[in-house]
């Protein structure tokens, strides 16, 4: 099993080239951070799905840090920020923001940034106003920031759950699979030791 989780994750070399992680270079030499245990693996999944989902930028230096400081697996902090990607950026953040509006009790954000011919005005040094003689980019701050909270809100409580989750499930993961595999040799024990009675009898 270890094996094959150790080939899913980056290799340390290629860790060590990342150019976000060079500065940690001096703190990766710990064992522990590259070693394929319960706790180390489950905690650096976690924190990788934690910063994934929280931040969109910086993702890998701060789980990796964290990581080095906990001593959790460096390898798997980095490999889980992939949680957030092209493909599921604009569900989760969308589905945090619903999330952070709805804690929130928070109305629709009425203000929208303006239309094409507008925003053209704007760019071209027009003041583009609405009734209210408010400008353009005015009017998109204020969305900007009418979104922001309830979208912070959201991914804060998306990757907090997250992260417990994903912690919990590779833990009881690992403990069933080891009872598992217990398990299976006991059986085998016994099945060996039935066919040595057979034989002899």
């Amino acid at each position: 099993m270890k094996a094959r989780i150790q080939s899913l994750l980056p290799s340390r070399e290629r860790l060590h080239d990342m150019r976000w992680l060079r500065w940690l270079a001096p703190y990766l030499h710990h064992p522990r951070l590259w070693h394929i245990n319960r706790k180390g693996l489950a905690l650096g999944l976690a924190l990788g799905v934690f910063f994934g989902l929280l931040i969109p930028v910086a993702q890998i230096p701060a789980s990796a840090t964290l990581a080095v400081l906990l001593r959790a697996n460096v390898p798997a902090a980095v490999a889980s920020t992939l949680v957030t990607n092209p493909v599921t950026f604009g569900p989760v953040y969308f589905g945090a923001y619903k999330l952070g509006e709805w804690v929130l009790q928070a109305e629709p954000s009425a203000a929208s940034p303006r239309s094409g011919a507008d925003a053209n005005a704007a760019a071209r040094g027009g003041a583009a106003t609405d009734g209210a003689g408010g400008s353009w980019l005015a009017d998109f701050w204020h969305w900007i920031t009418d979104v922001g909270t309830p979208l912070v809100v959201g991914l804060a409580i998306v990757a907090s759950l997250t992260g417990v989750l994903v912690y919990l499930a590779v833990h009881w993961a690992w403990i069933l699979k080891v009872r598992l595999a217990q398990r299976r040799r006991r059986h085998q024990r016994l099945g060996h030791a039935r066919a040595q009675r057979v034989r002899r009898s």
